[in-house]
């Protein structure tokens, strides 16, 4: 456990990151967690970086998986049916696939239910969630679970050691392969949404509190209370970083909107505009320095997650076509750049645990979105699961997903990084992904 020190350090770089943030270089909506719309830069230039391994994914959308499924897992009969076309393009959290071990797996979703109402509440944003734990490869049921949770937004997010976290209200719950529950963190309001770095070491909340109504905070700078420059108004979202295996909260800060914080155990991601379209990459320590990673060309804000504790991985945009995935690592290298085809839209990212892995899945839409042609329902034909080499940046398996769920949690990755889980049609298909093939390490002279 770090030192008190220490611990001050990480919590003045995260106050200066959340101000950054919120100053308008990451944005989400505050009830679903999504990305706004690109702030665009002036230049006629795409995101083409200064690497030479570019290559462009494949913009073909089919019907079948790139591989037959290992195992198939029907899902009517749990219980599952799919949601109609009311929800798409709402966003709504509405299912999640996990693997709690490399042969065991957690699907939960959403199914129609009489709800009980409390008079004088609204309720209109409650759901009912059935949670099964599966066996593979027979997909025995071995234990099984409803939950009430109260909004729509993402609530189940894995962890490591085959537990994972469960958000409802003011509460985070740590649940178990049995599907028992635990209280784990209250919050004096209402969680909005969590985020864990690699190594899972810390964890980003986002509460709604509003100031007269909400407790007062020891760890809280004097600061945190401030008015938002824009509005003139006290912001109600309070952002916290707590230590996950304790729940030591290191800093709080008052935001005005949820933030996507791309850490890991040394520091944060930041972009800093150049001249143009270039963006340099930015690594701040925790301890105060700053490292230039590299630069980018990108027409919007470039975004950045990371991939594993050394990889990350930035997605820059481009107002002439094709969006472009770099992967870079914390020491300033660049593995690798894919162009995306422009009617693959709204991505959803999954990492392997391990860190091998990039799950990319997104909308097939008919054309390409901007602001002159926005997205209609009928534009959406279809949605599409694709497995990277996080080494190379080949793609090593891709398949159709059904129903289309634009939040995402239709796919999941072992353990391992060996085995992907898709739901499509009516069933849970598990796939072994093919063999990596590595170049021989040079033979050293003698």
């Amino acid at each position: 456990m770090p030192g008190r020190a220490a611990t001050h350090w990480k919590a003045t770089a995260l106050l200066k990151a959340a101000a950054f943030l919120q100053a308008g270089a990451f944005f989400a909506a505050a009830a679903l967690g999504l990305w706004a719309a690109p702030v665009r830069a002036a230049g006629p230039e795409g995101p083409v970086p200064d690497h030479p391994q570019i290559r462009k994914l494949d913009g073909e959308f089919r019907d079948k998986p790139s591989v037959p499924p290992l195992w198939t897992i029907p899902v009517e009969e749990l219980g599952f049916a799919a949601p109609g076309p009311l929800y798409l393009g709402q966003r709504n959290s509405l299912v999640s696939l996990d693997f709690l071990s490399e042969d065991r797996l957690l699907f939960t979703f959403r199914v129609p239910a009489l709800l009980h109402r409390t008079p004088g509440e609204d309720s209109s944003d409650e759901r009912e969630i059935r949670a099964v734990v599966l066996s593979l490869p027979e997909g025995t049921l071995e234990a099984e679970s409803h939950w009430l949770v109260h909004d729509r937004a993402r609530y189940l997010w894995m962890t490591k050691d085959g537990h994972f976290l469960l958000r409802d209200q003011n509460t985070l719950f740590e649940g178990d392969g049995a599907l028992h529950l635990k209280p784990l963190l209250n919050f004096p309001g209402p969680l909005l949404s969590i985020e864990m770095d690699p190594e899972q070491n810390f964890l980003l909340a986002d509460s709604r509190e509003p100031l007269a109504t909400s407790r007062p905070q020891p760890d809280a700078d004097p600061g945190d209370a401030s008015e938002d420059n824009a509005t003139g108004r006290v912001p109600d979202l309070v952002l916290r970083i707590l230590q996950r295996s304790t729940g030591q909260v290191l800093t709080v800060a008052r935001v005005p909107s949820l933030i996507h914080l791309p850490m890991n155990s040394d520091g944060y991601l930041s972009p800093q505009r150049g001249t143009g379209v270039d963006w340099r990459v930015m690594l701040n320590f925790f301890t105060g320095q700053q490292r230039e990673l590299g630069t980018v060309k990108s027409d919007c804000i470039p975004q950045m997650h990371f991939v594993s504790e050394q990889e990350f991985l930035v997605t820059a945009c481009s107002d002439a076509g094709d969006d472009a995935l770099v992967a870079m690592t914390t020491s300033g290298e660049k593995l690798w750049t894919d162009l995306v085809p422009d009617h693959f839209v709204w991505p959803n990212l999954v990492m392997s645990p391990d860190g091998t892995k990039i799950v990319r899945e997104t909308l097939y839409v008919s054309h390409g979105i901007d602001a002159f042609s926005p997205m209609g329902n009928d534009d959406i034909k279809g949605q599409w699961v694709q497995v990277l080499d996080a080494a190379t940046g080949n793609v090593i398996f891709d398949a159709p997903a059904n129903p289309i769920l634009d939040a995402g949690g239709n796919v999941a990755v072992s353990p391992s990084g060996q085995r992907v889980a898709v739901v499509n049609g009516n069933a849970i298909q598990v796939f072994e992904l093919p063999a990596l093939r590595r170049a021989p390490a040079p033979v050293p002279s003698r």
